[in-house]
């Protein structure tokens, strides 16, 4: 290494003075020059003994300042405390509605006017009610009494339609088409000369009596009828007359202009 070496003192106060004292190059022929830098050195830390003693030897805190402090022992008291740092009042608080500026009377108006719109709510639905069941009631009353009437319609086919007289055979034939409608008319008065013309030769004379009748099946438009009929029945073969017993099922629709039940279909069942 070539050079002059660096000198370095170092005091052991604080406001030392480092002397460095730098040579000149080796060979050089002109003469070493010094530079004096002064740089303050920091002191060494100060000891935790004398830092914990300084503490002990502070004053107490201000009486007035430690009064401002409350110690609270149950959990309760807490509640009761008023808040020292409240809250500003934001607009979520700002549109909470106030109950107590309500004006009297305000809650049981609501109360009365809810009431009123729950009673009508009911008497809607209970009248609801009651029409439906007035309308099935009505239905049902329709249909039973037109079921009566076909029934009492049917009995009155079946014994016009058995009981027929050589003295009378065209008043007699003409309340048999009068009461028939449809195929069973169409039916009848096609073959109206040739029954009247057998009634006529064979003297006959014949008179029903209905036993019983019962409806098959019926609404208040159509309905089936079996009718059970007795008759006694004169002719020339039997002047003394023989007793007959028919069972006749009668298909009856009501007519729509008059109401009346006319007869379109009559068999013997039996």
């Amino acid at each position: 290494m070539t050079g002059v070496p660096e000198e370095v003192a170092v005091p052991s106060r604080r406001n030392t003075t480092l002397k460095v004292i730098k040579g000149a190059k080796a060979g050089g022929p002109t003469p070493p020059r010094r530079r004096l830098v002064t740089r303050a050195v920091p002191g060494p830390a100060e000891p935790i003994e004398r830092v914990l003693e300084r503490l002990d030897q502070e004053p107490v805190e201000d009486p007035t300042e430690a009064g401002d402090l409350t110690v609270v022992g149950d959990p309760a008291e807490v509640e009761d405390l008023p808040d020292p740092h409240p809250e500003p009042a934001g607009p979520a608080a700002a549109e909470e509605p106030d109950v107590a500026a309500e004006p009297a009377g305000a809650v049981p108006r609501r109360r009365a006017r809810a009431l009123t719109a729950l009673l009508v709510v009911l008497l809607a639905a209970a009248l609801a009610g009651a029409g439906v069941q007035g309308h099935r009631w009505y239905v049902d009353r329709a249909t039973d009494q037109a079921r009566r009437a076909a029934v009492a319609a049917a009995r009155q086919a079946a014994v016009n339609f058995v009981s027929v007289s050589a003295a009378s055979v065209d008043r007699d034939l003409s309340r048999i088409t009068a009461g028939a409608t449809g195929d069973f008319k169409d039916e009848f008065t096609r073959g109206q000369a040739q029954v009247r013309a057998a009634v006529v030769e064979n003297k006959v004379q014949s008179q029903g009596t209905v036993l019983r009748a019962g409806i098959v099946s019926g609404d208040r438009r159509r309905a089936v009828v079996l009718v059970a009929v007795d008759a006694t029945v004169r002719n020339v073969k039997a002047p003394d007359g023989r007793p007959s017993h028919y069972r006749i099922q009668l298909d009856l629709v009501r007519d729509r202009d008059s109401g009346d039940w006319l007869v379109t279909k009559l068999q013997f069942v039996g």
